[in-house]
């Protein structure tokens, strides 16, 4: 059986509905069934499958995934929000820019994009819009700035990335902090654009800082402590060599239970099973996801598709400058129908080779795949962030995602400078 069919199978399973795990699977499976010579049996798809999830690095998600609920459920979103509105309040825009804001610090908590537009915009898209604001901006900020969640470290797709590739996690860590915060400060200058045009309702938005005031700073820093002291712990582990990564992740869980339980008192003992439950329920999906493209990459590679794509991009385009830009059109393609976790493990074997061919560092290589497939949280059709917020806010999906086009140009502005500046991504590895 060809390539072309196997790709052509899974995409119309995809464009069916067919659950991406399932599709993977049925696509995996394919070649040793049409095709009796195939090297690859059921057996050794299962125990591909099996060996995928056999990976320390790959704990992590399922412990960022419980501290991202704890943390959510024990209101300390609400908590770094407050801090944010403190300081920025009063400017032009200022309480837009305290969402994106949180969402920064938020992603360095939680490490997942879904998860921070929920935490963060479940509490703040009430705020804004009963400050005047428009429901589809209050909604749109919320699922573009939590797309920083996959970009700021820790960082789910960059454990899946690092496991793909064999790239040091620590590193890759490293090098999406700067790029994460250069969108983040695009998206503050959008939101401020945005609020000159239209318009802010004064009075009601004085009401709110004022209130915050009145409690006083020492008051808003005291209730906010250990929300801002979680990412200096989490990522300081990681950053000093206590604890790696997965560690760190396990670090996380256990500060975010004692700080609901114990310090704000947010959580009791009789939550702790429902919020074990939800976490499950998150995490079971990318677990089946991880074993599929697993089984799904290993057939890949033993049909050769690797070295197919790279040989035809390589021999179609000449320029280095050119293989880039068609390759993150590809990434950003793909990133509008596949989740981030399949995306990454099934392309990149692909793409690999093409990158050691034109000499791209595999960090950076890392930082401009991530950045893409964050593109694709907030384009339809499958929109991950699209679908919390328009949930959050019951606002249609394509409605979100017009207003929330300014603020994508952006992110391409950006990745087009992580792209052919190494210097975004490297020049804090040193």
């Amino acid at each position: 059986m060809s390539v072309g069919v196997v790709m052509l199978v899974f995409i119309l399973l995809l464009v069916l509905a067919v659950p991406v795990s399932i599709s993977l699977g049925i696509a995996s499976v394919l070649p040793s069934v049409f095709d009796p010579s195939f090297t690859v049996g059921a057996k050794y798809l299962i125990r591909a499958m099996f060996s995928g999830l056999d990976s320390f690095p790959l704990l992590a998600v399922p412990m960022f995934v419980l501290s991202g609920i704890l943390m959510a459920k024990g209101g300390i979103s609400k908590r770094l929000f407050d801090v944010f509105a403190y300081f920025l309040g009063n400017f032009t825009a200022g309480l837009p820019c305290a969402v994106i804001v949180t969402c920064l610090f938020y992603g360095a908590i939680s490490g997942s994009g879904p998860a921070t537009v929920a935490a963060v915009g479940s509490m703040t898209i009430p705020i804004l819009t009963s400050l005047g604001y428009e429901l589809s901006f209050a909604a749109s900020i919320a699922a573009v700035a939590g797309g920083l969640g996959v970009i700021i470290p820790p960082s789910i797709p960059f454990i899946m990335f690092g496991m793909a590739s064999g790239a040091s996690v620590s590193n890759l860590f490293l090098a999406g902090i700067v790029p994460g915060l250069i969108i983040g400060l695009l998206l503050i200058f959008y939101a401020v654009i945005y609020c000159r045009r239209h318009g802010e309702d004064k009075e009601k938005i004085g009401r709110e800082v004022r209130a915050l005031h009145e409690k006083g700073l020492l008051t808003v820093l005291k209730e906010s402590f250990f929300a801002l002291l979680s990412p200096v712990i989490i990522l300081g582990c990681i950053y000093t060599g206590v604890a790696s990564p997965t560690e760190a992740a396990v670090i996380s869980v256990f500060y975010s239970l004692l700080v609901g339980l114990f310090l704000y008192r947010t959580i009791t003992v009789r939550e702790i099973p429902d919020i074990l439950v939800e976490s499950i329920r998150t995490f079971a999906p990318i677990l089946f996801i991880l074993a599929a493209s697993t089984a799904f990459s290993r057939v890949l590679t033993l049909m050769h598709v690797p070295q197919i794509v790279s040989t035809w991009i390589i021999e179609s385009f000449h320029s280095p400058v050119v293989i880039l830009l068609v390759i993150n059109v590809f990434l950003l393609v793909v990133g509008m129908v596949m989740d981030t976790t399949p995306a990454i493990l099934i392309l990149t074997p692909i793409l690999l080779p093409i990158i050691q061919s034109i000499g791209m560092d595999l960090i950076q290589f890392g930082v401009i795949m991530v950045v893409n497939l964050a593109i694709g949280f907030v384009t339809p059709p499958i929109g991950v962030n699209l679908f919390v917020a328009s949930s959050l806010s019951d606002v249609p999906v394509m409605e979100l995602s017009r207003k929330a086009m300014p603020m994508i140009v952006l992110f391409l502005v950006a990745l087009l400078l992580f792209t052919f500046v190494p210097g975004f991504s490297l020049r804090i590895l040193g």
